[in-house]
């Protein structure tokens, strides 16, 4: 029998079945407020009864504050403030490294907050909070008699101001636990008492949109535990407490397994310099297990390089279960492989995939979509050139892939969104601009071309008769949407028998969470993560 309870077999890939819950420190009254800093390599967490402040490193548990105004949800801005839920005084407050206390909100229409209860930060400076009336109650905050009449979602815009109600005000019972999703354009908030997550469209101006029931039913008549804190992992998997430990659902809302915990689970997040550790504060005691999935990426870890697996200044750090881990991790939060291989010349080929105006140029069919901005961070085209030049000087052939379709978009089916799309854009079609190569990733003499009209490289074209042609089994993949035609590339040429290598700097998607959810997880397992600079070295 395993430790924990997979529903779906998919939830093997986020965390070993048998993972030990490790425990870390006892004797407490209530655990909550879970948070990493990623620089200081250590967690803070709250005790609500007890009225601290505890931290927690590889030396253990000591405490930082005491009182501690009965803070519940904690979590970091892009500057590394604490931004801390107080139930003792109904506010939102902001900790600055020096000592400085700033309320960032205590009042709706005159009238004081409930007990702000869990928070979370967006890419913008916004802040997301919840308010039910927990910290009004003996034991868990200080008894007194209720101002607003309600339970509410609130924002505080970029920069400040008055909160912002989000949600109608009698959609909650108890609203609690928050968390976006890895695009940020959806706002996910459960209910103690309903037993229920509701998800929610952010729109532009960052008030949310009319929410939906994403799950329920999150209760047992035979184990403890209830809807509380919650977060998401960087593939978009939702893991919130729930009865016996911690529910974890699809984006879908598929419900995939249940992490077993020995006690009621209050609030979880991700640490440790790797952060693949996963602490859960429970009734009287702090927990960890090592996963195998990261956090979305938070503007706090960021500001430090994101979900890293290394913050600054840490580059010799390990990961809290000890273990080393096999790949160096960039400051861009991707894990590569560590470098000093060698590869064979006469056995490579290089291709450069999608790299088309329509695809990552501005003025193109999917700028929108964020594409020419990724790619510019990335310096992608610049970087596939420099590696495309080393290739040909070294005698690797350079394939060229492109998306390539008639007017009309005959003979694509339409039986994804991205083929829907592609038809609806009038996009990659043939002799158009938006179908050109991008400047400087044009083919040269020697090099070959490839057409494809799905995302995979290999499907319905001749890459492997191009390949097998020139008895090259070691391919190096680059170009656009790292988490669709990268990744399905590598994955199909994997099963095919031949290793796949894929320098991430010479890739690009939409934004920097999908680039590294994709490398990070999916890649991992199917080729060579590593950069441009390890491939024209290890071809020497």
């Amino acid at each position: 029998m395993t430790t924990h309870v997979a529903v779906r077999p998919a939830f093997a890939d986020l965390v070993d079945l048998w993972a030990p819950v490790r425990q870390l420190g006892t004797g407490f009254e209530f655990c909550e407020g879970p948070v990493w800093h990623p620089r200081d390599q250590h967690l803070l967490f709250s005790d609500m009864p007890g009225d601290v402040r505890r931290r927690w490193d590889k030396a253990g548990v000591r405490e930082v504050r005491r009182p501690a105004n009965k803070c519940n949800g904690m979590t970091y801005d892009a500057d590394l403030n604490l931004i801390v839920c107080e139930h003792a005084t109904s506010s939102l407050i902001r900790e600055r490294p020096d000592g400085r206390r700033e309320v960032l909100a205590s009042h709706f229409e005159g009238q004081e907050l409930n007990s702000p209860n869990d928070v979370v930060v967006k890419s913008d400076g916004s802040i997301y909070f919840s308010d039910p009336w927990y910290g009004r109650m003996p034991v868990f905050g200080v008894e007194r008699p209720r101002q607003l009449g309600f339970q509410g979602v609130y924002r505080i815009p970029p920069g400040g101001g008055e909160p912002q109600l989000l949600v109608d005000r009698y959609l909650f019972d108890q609203p609690n636990g928050l968390c976006f999703c890895p695009t940020e354009d959806r706002l996910f908030v459960n209910d103690t008492v309903q037993h229920n997550i509701r998800v929610f469209p952010i729109l532009p101006d960052g008030r949310l949109g009319p929410g939906r029931i994403f799950a329920s039913g999150i209760v047992s008549a035979s184990e403890p535990g209830v809807p509380d804190g919650m977060k998401c992992d960087a593939q978009g998997h939702l893991w919130v407490c729930g009865p016996g430990g911690v529910w974890v659902y699809t984006i879908k809302g598929e419900l995939i397994g249940k992490l077993r915990v020995p006690e009621l689970v209050g609030n979880l997040s991700w640490g440790g310099p790797d952060w693949r550790t996963l602490f859960l504060t429970a009734t009287h005691s702090l927990y960890a297990v090592e996963t195998k999935v990261g956090p979305r990426m938070e503007p706090y870890m960021k500001a430090t390089g994101g979900p890293s697996g290394r913050s600054a200044g840490s580059s010799q750090a390990e990961p809290v279960s000890g273990v080393k881990p096999a790949a160096t991790v960039s400051v861009s939060g991707v894990k590569k492989a560590a470098p000093g291989y060698r590869l064979d010349p006469a056995r490579c080929a290089l291709i450069i995939q999608d790299m088309q105006n329509d695809v990552v140029m501005e003025g193109g069919a999917f700028a929108s979509s964020g594409s020419p901005e990724h790619c510019r961070q990335q310096n992608a085209i610049g970087n596939a050139a420099r590696l495309a030049q080393a290739a040909r000087a070294r005698g690797i052939p350079v394939i060229h892939v492109w998306f390539v379709v008639e007017p009309g978009a005959p003979g694509v089916t339409m039986n994804a969104p991205l083929f829907e799309g592609l038809a609806d854009a009038k996009a990659l079609v043939r002799g158009t601009w938006g179908c050109a190569p991008v400047p400087g990733l044009e083919a040269q003499a020697g090099d070959h071309v490839v057409e494809k009209c799905r995302m995979s490289a290999w499907e319905g074209t001749r890459l492997e008769t191009v390949l097998k042609a020139l008895g090259r089994d070691v391919v190096i993949v680059t170009g656009a949407w790292t988490n669709m035609s990268i990744e399905h590339t590598a994955r199909s040429g994997a099963d095919k028998g031949y290793f796949m290598l894929v320098p991430e700097d010479a890739c690009s998607t939409m934004n920097a969470e999908w680039h590294a959810a994709s490398v990070n997880y999916a890649l991992q397992n199917v080729c060579v993560v590593t950069d441009v600079d390890a491939v024209i070295a290890a071809m020497a």
